[in-house]
């Protein structure tokens, strides 16, 4: 049975005053089906490219602590205060740091888990075979 679920790219946004950014992950939410789960796949040449500087250690760690967010025990978490939906939502919330996330958008789906994965490799995974097209 299809569910309807959300979800944002995760993106690193190295210097705010150019506006330039890697897609570097994804968090989805599928209420009807209790999921809330992020991955990612940081590509530090990228990443490297648009800001030599960038630490891309604190980046990781910042992907890190994402993906562990989503997956901590429902009640008596940091931020918990409403549940995975709540959880979501503060996860989302638009802020100006190196590691951001994207506008919220929907779908619907039979396999949250799967449609992470699908995510991943169509908008973050997925730039890097575009590097190697000639245009």
């Amino acid at each position: 049975m299809s569910a309807p679920y959300e979800y944002a790219l995760i993106r690193v946004v190295p210097r705010i005053d150019r506006g330039e950014f890697v897609n570097v992950g994804v968090i989805l939410y599928c209420q009807d089906r209790n999921v809330l789960q992020a991955d990612t796949d940081l590509d530090e040449r990228r990443l490297l490219a648009l800001w030599p500087a960038v630490d891309v250690a604190g980046v990781r760690a910042a992907c890190r602590a994402i993906a562990r967010a989503c997956d901590a025990p429902a009640a008596g978490t940091l931020r918990d205060g409403g549940g995975l939906g709540a959880r979501f939502r503060w996860l989302t919330a638009p802020r100006s740091t190196v590691v951001q996330p994207g506008p919220i958008h929907a779908g619907i789906t039979d396999d949250p888990q799967g449609e992470v994965t699908m995510i991943l490799r169509r908008m973050v995974a997925m730039e890097r075979a575009d590097d190697s097209v000639d245009g």
